[in-house]
């Protein structure tokens, strides 16, 4: 048996105000109209369109490992 609340759900970032439609059981309070339909509406901080990863953002840098960051650290007090 379906869950009687599944139904098609408007999630909206709120960073650049895109939205996508989709189907979910999450309860809300507000509603969207597009194309003179009515839909519950879901505001989200972070999706597809505003997370690094997925915009092209996300530097992935290089970091050095934990015996090179030890070995700087105490390099004035040993020779390593």
């Amino acid at each position: 048996m379906i869950n009687k609340n599944y139904r098609l759900v408007v999630f909206k970032d709120i960073n650049n105000n895109k939205f996508f439609i989709t189907k979910s059981t999450i309860i809300t309070k507000e509603t969207i109209e597009i194309k003179n339909k009515i839909y519950p509406l879901y505001k989200m901080e972070i999706s597809k369109y505003s997370h690094p990863f997925y915009i092209g953002h996300l530097k992935n840098k290089k970091k050095t490992g934990r015996i090179e960051k030890f070995k700087n650290k105490y390099k004035k007090y040993y020779k390593l």
